[in-house]
Formats: structure tokens, sequence, C-alpha cells
């Protein structure tokens, strides 16, 4: 039953990105530190970018925030290193998030953890909601098979940024308490590129 539930959910999000329209979306994130752009990529990871872009059209990434950072310098217990920022959307308008969304894996969508890759953030396969995360630099162990995460299923890119690089770079080296931004750095909006 739950199985047919998450083919179901899977189903009307690939439906609710546009019929799966080949044209781009980018989305333009405003945050304190500056602009980011994203092109989410509706194609080759739908169900994954219909989740993100729901949220951005419900205006749920607004008083959102960038609070973590993983860098090299705040990770010396881990095996594995990596280098992302993690946003997540306002907790304050939680009671209209949407349920956790199927894994789309790597090794199915074809993209990979490259720099600029956006990617949603989970725990266990299929616990994705509204945190998303930017690479910063190629990272690999977060693809299908990589040893990151111990389960091996890696994480579900969908998307990648087209402009901000540098204002994500400024997030990923601001002040922290280990991987926590202190303070967070603030998603002022989060529009489709040309809407208002």
């Amino acid at each position: 039953m739950v199985l047919k539930g998450a083919i179901f959910v899977a189903m009307f999000l690939a439906l609710a990105v546009g019929q799966g329209s080949p044209s781009p979306v980018r989305v333009v994130m405003q945050t304190d530190l500056g602009d980011i752009e994203i092109e989410v990529d509706t194609v080759h990871a739908p169900v994954s970018a219909a989740n993100f872009l729901r949220y951005v059209d419900g205006g749920l990434y607004d008083g959102g925030r960038f609070h973590r950072t993983v860098r090299p310098d705040n990770q010396v217990s881990k095996p594995v290193k990596i280098e992302v920022i993690q946003g997540a959307a306002n907790q304050e308008r939680s009671d209209g998030f949407f349920p956790a969304i199927p894994l789309e894996r790597t090794s199915v969508t074809g993209l990979r953890h490259l720099d600029g890759t956006v990617s949603m953030a989970r725990s266990t396969p299929d616990t994705g909601t509204h945190e998303f995360f930017v690479c910063i630099g190629d990272q690999p162990s977060l693809d299908f098979g990589g040893a990151r995460n111990p389960d091996g299923q890696g994480f579900a890119a969908f998307g990648r940024v087209v402009r901000g690089m540098d204002v994500v770079r400024r997030i990923q080296s601001a002040p922290a308490a280990g991987e926590r931004l202190t303070p967070p750095v603030t998603i002022r909006s989060a529009r489709r590129a040309g809407a208002k």
C-alpha cells in the first residue's frame, strides 16, 4: 500500500512539472549574501524537480535559510569528506510542507554531483522533503554507490547553479559552530525566473 502511494505521488509530481516539457526552469534565490540562480532539471529528475518547484511556487522558501556548511575544517570525524551548503524552507510555515518523496537515484537519472549541483537532502531513502544542498567542487561520494551515506543509495541531484557560485562559496565560508552556520543565512525569496 505504501509503495502504491509512493508511485502515485511520483506520477503526480512528474505531471505537475509541466507535462515533461524540455524547456529549462530557472529559480532565483535571493539570500542575505546575494542571489543564486538554479536551473532545475525537470526532464532527468522529474519527481525531485517538481517537489522543489512546489515549495518555490508556494513561497515556502521565503524566510527559509541556509543553516549548514560542510567543509574540510569542520568534518574531521567523518571518514568520507564532502563540501556542500544546505538550505531549508521556512520552518514557521511547516504546516504547508509536503510528504516525503521517493529517492531518484543518480544511477537512474544519469545526473552527477558535480560543482554547483543542487540535490535533495535526506536521511534514509525516500525521506527527502524541503531540504536541499549545493555541491562545492565535484562530490562523487554523493552519487549512487558512493560511500558518504552508509546505505550507498546516494542523493537525488535535480539541478545546478548557473549563476551565483560566488555566493555559494561565501555562504560556505561564513562563520559556523561545527557544521551549523552562526548565524544562518536567510533566504529572502525563491521565485521562478521572470515571476514576481
